[in-house]
């Protein structure tokens, strides 16, 4: 379904940046309809968005998959507080610990459990293959490559403009 048919056309994009309005608004449809195949996949493996993005940070860690919680706190989108309440339900579920560091027994390293490592990796496995099968269904291998090559620059400048 194209965005035309299913959202109403905006008589500002017209009048607004014609050129670039369209554009954001299929990005940002693109990015929903992604993001609703990914909570289906993390909810059939009991997982929220949260919990999945806290498991993969951590399994992107350097082996022994372990990140104090101001580190782990850079790399995800969650509230320190969002965090806390993550990290307890994992906890609670085996996929992930915390532990004291002898030197300094305030800081509370979370490490990746081999429940959670498994878990985490089946699901990051199956969100591969479908997204992959989804964009590979519409688009060929020629427009994947164009479309990666220009949504790359456009992600670059904006880390530039924001620095």
């Amino acid at each position: 379904m194209t965005l035309s048919k299913k959202m109403p056309r905006h008589k500002w994009s017209e009048s607004h940046a014609p050129e670039a309005m369209p554009l954001m608004l299929h990005l940002h449809r693109a990015q929903g309809l992604a993001f609703a195949r990914a909570r289906a996949l993390w909810a059939r493996h009991d997982l929220t968005p949260a919990e999945f993005d806290v498991l993969a940070t951590l399994r992107n860690a350097p082996p022994p998959h372990e990140l104090t919680p101001s580190q782990l706190q850079d790399s995800v989108m969650i509230t320190s507080g969002g965090l806390t309440k993550v990290m307890q339900q994992l906890e609670a579920r085996n996929l992930a610990t915390r532990s004291r560091r002898q030197l300094d027994l305030r800081i509370k390293p979370i490490k990746l459990t081999h429940s959670g490592k498994r878990l985490v990796e089946r699901a990051m496995a199956e969100l591969a293959e479908t997204s992959g099968a989804w964009v590979r269904g519409v688009l060929d291998a020629k427009e994947i490559g164009m479309l990666t090559k220009l949504l790359g620059k456009l992600a670059e400048a904006g880390d530039a403009s924001t620095a």
